[in-house]
């Protein structure tokens, strides 16, 4: 692939999860790791995309980025609700906006984003992606279809603690079942910067508390009283927490 697009120097392949904790969910994932290395790639684990501007292990990358890749992102599962639901999913929506905001501060002009995701997901949806990527210069200049992509092959999984019982199966992908592939698209951009500064970036900010003890589905539909209370509470704290984190960028 690389060779055919003419691209040469580093390759980097970034993971979310801490490499402990891959190894208790992918059997495979040392192997994996191993394979990527003897093609030259680096994997670095532990990586936020949207606070990569505060990464130490991306200091001195600035402006030298060429093509960025990124399959099926999503914001994380919060248990009980779906990913459509108003009281989570501006996850969905700031991880797109931060992630494309954290990127200009190391994509070259010119430089390439692809970003695949099923044209009918609830949680990180085609809108997202799009408007994030056009609000932070990154032009949209095709869509196409992911099982027409060269990178195709590709075995989905779902990037949770599901992954230790329901394996990516890279021929037929028959351990996701989430969303049809054959609706899974790839969406390409190019960043054309045009040198004047940005406003700060614009992101949704979580539920109040007083939203979530009044929510009545999710983890909330069978709890009353001080047990909701203390759910929402638990879970007003995790929210403000991802939202009060760095984005530099």
């Amino acid at each position: 692939h690389r060779k055919a697009l003419g691209h040469v120097g580093r390759v980097i392949a970034t993971t979310f999860e801490e490499l402990d904790t891959l190894r208790e969910r992918y059997k495979e994932i040392d192997q994996s790791i191993k394979d990527l290395e003897a093609d030259y790639a680096e994997v670095l684990h532990g990586v936020d995309c949207t606070k990569i501007a505060s990464n130490p292990q991306f200091k001195g990358l600035e402006n030298s980025l060429g093509a960025v890749y990124y399959n099926f992102p999503h914001s994380g599962a919060i248990q009980g609700f779906f990913d459509g639901h108003p009281v989570v999913n501006w996850r969905h929506e700031n991880l797109m906006r931060l992630f494309f905001r954290a990127l200009r501060s190391f994509m070259k002009p010119g430089g390439i984003v692809k970003v695949a995701s099923n044209m009918n997901a609830v949680g990180v949806r085609y809108s997202y992606i799009i408007g994030s990527a056009v609000e932070n210069e990154f032009i949209h200049f095709e869509t196409m279809p992911f099982l027409e992509w060269h990178l195709h092959r590709y075995g989905r999984s779902y990037g949770d603690k599901r992954d230790i019982y329901k394996r990516p199966d890279a021929q037929k992908n028959q351990s996701y079942n989430a969303q049809a592939a054959d609706r899974d698209m790839v969406y390409c951009f190019v960043y054309q910067p045009t040198g004047e500064q940005l406003p700060p970036q614009f992101v949704r900010l979580p539920p109040s508390l007083k939203t979530l003890s009044g929510c009545p589905d999710g983890p909330f539909k069978n709890l009353q009283g001080a047990a909701k209370l203390a759910t929402a509470k638990q879970l007003h704290q995790r929210f403000v927490t991802e939202i009060s984190g760095t984005h530099v960028g």
